[in-house]
């Protein structure tokens, strides 16, 4: 019997939306919304915004960014130099490696001069693995602020949402059933709403459970089989 033919797909990237209202509130984030809403009534300059990976960390820099003109840097990625005036995003702040010394005086121009500064991170800067106590010290004087992983609730939500980015119709059933067979993990809904896009085109036909199915089963989810 011949099967379906499948079809050449193209890996078009996909950017994240994070417009303010693509950000769908759950407890798990309730904290950290609402301290990225409150500024520039925060308790001092600098926040440090704390949470697993994908859980809404870079959304939040995002909007809070937006928010206050903030230059965005990437920790990895530090230039010798501190950007001048204005307020700082710091991305992924745990990350910085061999640019330790860089992020030093970065956050020393922020604090001396008083400027607004969100920095990112999975974990609080205890568990970094810092080699300079001078910026493990000014990192502690931050308050600090957590996302928490997603619930169930979030992640169907995130799903639906994914799914509609790409511009593809999946019955709620099917969104609750991936959601709860994965982990609760905004990172992971990423990675499982791509192979089911992927999938989708290559099979020329729209995303089932019975294909959700499949596409966890070959990425080892645990308990992805049919009913």
């Amino acid at each position: 019997m011949i099967g379906r033919p499948r079809q050449l797909t193209l890996d078009w990237p996909h950017a994240p939306r994070f417009a303010a209202e693509d950000f769908l509130p759950a407890p798990s984030n309730r904290e950290a919304l609402a301290a990225i809403e409150r500024w520039p009534d925060w308790a001092g300059p600098m926040l440090l915004l704390i949470g697993p990976e994908g859980s809404g960390k870079s959304h939040l820099g995002a909007l809070w960014a937006q928010k206050s003109a903030a230059t965005t840097i990437d920790a990895q990625r530090l230039e010798a130099a501190p950007p001048a005036g204005g307020a700082v995003l710091i991305e992924d702040a745990d990350r910085v490696g061999e640019s330790e010394a860089r992020l030093f005086h970065l956050v020393n121009a922020v604090v001396q001069a008083q400027r607004p500064a969100l920095i990112t991170a999975r974990a609080a800067p205890d568990a970094w693995g810092l080699r300079t106590p001078d910026l493990l010290s000014r990192l502690r004087l931050a308050p600090l602020v957590r996302l928490g992983p997603p619930d169930l609730e979030l992640t169907t939500a995130v799903l639906f949402k994914l799914f509609s980015d790409r511009q593809l119709a999946v019955e709620p059933r099917v969104a609750s059933y991936i959601a709860l067979r994965i982990e609760r993990s905004l990172a992971v809904a990423r990675a499982v709403v791509a192979a089911l896009d992927r999938e989708a085109l290559s099979q020329g036909r729209r995303v089932t459970r019975a294909m959700a199915a499949e596409v966890l089963r070959a990425a080892g989810a645990e308990d992805a089989g049919l009913d």
